[in-house]
């Protein structure tokens, strides 16, 4: 038992300060990011020339250096073994794409609709409507691997269950939007879809690969592993907070100027992601899957791919629409609430049989 809660303790401080504290860390960076677009408006002006196709390179970069570490962990002979093991994948596909998209809807129609009718307007409501089904029907591709990483999820599994759900999202994205919205015409801009993916999945896993195979074949898997990976123990963290602070930089104007519609929009957004985590977590606690497994797979569905979102919502609606300011408020409950669950994810370890 001793021997146990020593690990346990271990396994809570191994991230250092920067895990322990990790959600302060995050509404720092959040204010300060707000901050700096405030005070300093030339910084987000000047970053908003470096983007292509909606997605901000700088920012692809910082994701980059998080997923980076954890494509260098993945023994890519596990993938296939991975692959094998059909159940995690079935709880990611069906609850990704059966499911979240539908209670998305129901539940942000309830209250944009019903409970918050007096204060949000009818034609209003229906635009933060609009934001939170691009939300919901666009599960996470990139953060995913720092979810999975903080829940020391099996980094192989997990790049399969994000493979899988990117495949499914080229041809599920625009027909679920538009069934939703009921718009038959949904425009939406596959250079960003297909960019991003390259982005945060093809170059990071690509890099990975090489970079350990070079090195495990130069110096060995004993030097890699010992030596090598924790050279980036602390880069995971650094990129989140700093994608943190240039994402807020940009979108301070717009959370400043609507401070009780973001605490409106960000309930059922919260329930959402609360709603679809353990429902995952729950199924694949039932079916007895590893902790590895089952936590990734709870948060690729909680978790939304937001930049493509945004993305969306401004081609479809415009900037300063409703539909826009739905889709940040995604980003700005997304990371907070994401830690919790992490939170959870990792106290609950016992739930699970033990590898």
């Amino acid at each position: 038992m001793k021997k146990e809660q020593q690990n346990m303790k271990k396994e809570d401080g191994g991230l250092g300060i920067f895990g322990k504290y990790l959600t302060v860390w995050v509404a720092l960076c959040i204010v300060v990011g707000v901050a700096i677009g405030q005070l300093f408006p030339a910084f987000p002006q000047t970053l908003s020339r470096f983007e292509y196709a909606h997605v901000s390179i700088p920012v692809a970069i910082l994701i980059w250096l998080m997923i980076y570490p954890m494509m260098l962990k993945i023994d890519f002979t596990s993938i296939v073994e991975a692959s094998k093991k059909p159940k995690g994948l079935t709880i990611t596909c069906v609850t990704n794409w059966l499911i979240k998209p539908f209670t998305m809807y129901l539940i942000a129609a309830f209250f944009f609709k019903i409970v918050f009718k007096m204060w949000i307007p009818e034609g209003l409501a229906t635009e933060y409507l609009a934001g939170a089904v691009l939300l919901g029907a666009a599960p996470c591709t990139a953060m995913v691997f720092v979810w999975s990483h903080l829940t020391k999820g099996d980094p192989a599994y997990t790049l399969v269950q994000v493979a899988v759900n990117d495949l499914i999202l080229l041809i599920a994205f625009t027909p679920i939007v538009a069934f939703l919205l009921g718009v038959s015409n949904v425009a939406v801009p596959y250079d960003t879809l297909f960019l991003s993916v390259f982005l945060f999945v093809v170059i990071p896993l690509l890099g990975g690969y090489v970079s350990r195979k070079l090195i495990v074949n130069k110096w060995g898997i004993e030097y890699f592993e010992n030596t090598f990976l924790k050279k980036f123990d602390h880069v995971t963290i650094a990129g989140l907070l700093l994608t943190l602070v240039i994402i807020f930089s940009f979108q301070g104007e717009i959370i400043l100027k609507n401070p009780v519609h973001i605490v409106l929009i960000a309930v059922p957004l919260i329930i959402q992601t609360f709603l679809i985590f353990f429902l995952a977590y729950g199924w694949a606690k039932l079916w007895k899957l590893p902790h590895n497994v089952a936590a990734p797979a709870g948060m690729i569905g909680a978790s939304n791919f937001f930049e493509l979102a945004v993305a969306v919502a401004i081609s479809l609606f415009g900037l300063q629409s409703g539909a826009t300011l739905a889709t940040v408020v995604g980003v700005l409950v997304e990371v907070p609430v994401m830690l919790l669950l992490v939170r959870i994810a990792n106290r609950t370890k016992n739930w699970f049989p033990t590898l």
